[in-house]
This record gives C-alpha cells, sequence and structure tokens, in this order.
C-alpha cells in the first residue's frame, strides 16, 4: 500500500470473493449479493471479486478498496466447500496482493460448507418443491 495514502475508512472492505463465469448472469448475482449485504448496513463497503473469468478479479477489487480509503479488507469465499481454488488459488492470489501492498491489512474468512445455517438453508430450497413456498431474497 502506498505509504502516502492514508486510510480513511476505520472499518474493513469486505470483498465476497466466487469463482466466477462465462455466464455474466451467474458473476451478476454474486454482484447482487453483495449490494443486499452492503444495504444491511453492517458493512460500508461489499464488493463482489472472482476467481476468473468475472470481473473484477482480486486484484483489481482490492486495488479499487485502496483507492476508497481502506487498509483493512476482509475476503469472504463465496464457495459451498473448501477445494482447490481455496487451498491453493486464493492464498496465492492473497501473498500477491500482500506482496504489492505490504500496509494492507488483508484476511480471509472460510468458506460456507460448515455454516450452522447451511442445513437450515438446503431445507428451505426442498420444502420449496414439497410445500411450494418460495423463498424470496
Amino acid at each position: 500500500m502506498d505509504s502516502a495514502k492514508q486510510p480513511t475508512h476505520s472499518s474493513p472492505a469486505i470483498m465476497v470473493f466466487a469463482h466466477g463465469s462465462a455466464v455474466e448472469e451467474a458473476n451478476e448475482g454474486v454482484r447482487e449479493l453483495a449490494r443486499r449485504i452492503e444495504s444491511c448496513g453492517a458493512c460500508e463497503y461489499v464488493r463482489a471479486s472472482f476467481l476468473g473469468p468475472g470481473q473484477p478479479e482480486l486484484g483489481t477489487a482490492v486495488a479499487d478498496a485502496i483507492a476508497a480509503g481502506f487498509n483493512r479488507i476482509i475476503v469472504v469465499p463465496y464457495f459451498l466447500t473448501l477445494g482447490i481454488h481455496l487451498l491453493r488459488d486464493l492464498p496465492r492470489l492473497v501473498a500477491a496482493e500482500q506482496e504489492k501492498h505490504p500496509g494492507l491489512e488483508l484476511q480471509v474468512g472460510r468458506s460456507l460448507e460448515d455454516h450452522p445455517e447451511m442445513a437450515s438453508l438446503v431445507l428451505s430450497r426442498i420444502r420449496e418443491i414439497t410445500e411450494g413456498v418460495r423463498v424470496s431474497p
């Protein structure tokens, strides 16, 4: 991080990090999730970022957050399981960003697979079919 640029935000920027898709509607779904999280008001700055081919890739999203005055970024993997992208690709990308921006505090959360609400989410999808009850976003 450029030492001349002083952070202007005490809260962290949040990156919802997803695989990315050649299907733009899938990428837009992640961007919409980021907007919904931000609109809840608990987080001041929430953006989607992608491994590829979705845009922006993580490096661009990190640079945008730094330019917006953030010196702390939390990356929340939007992956259901801990696979090769979270074991290999994300750590490599995070290390590259840390090297580019040594003053940046960059933290990574866990995948969604063991979240206590996951069973409830799957059950709600089952009820949509079995009971005809649509859960709206």
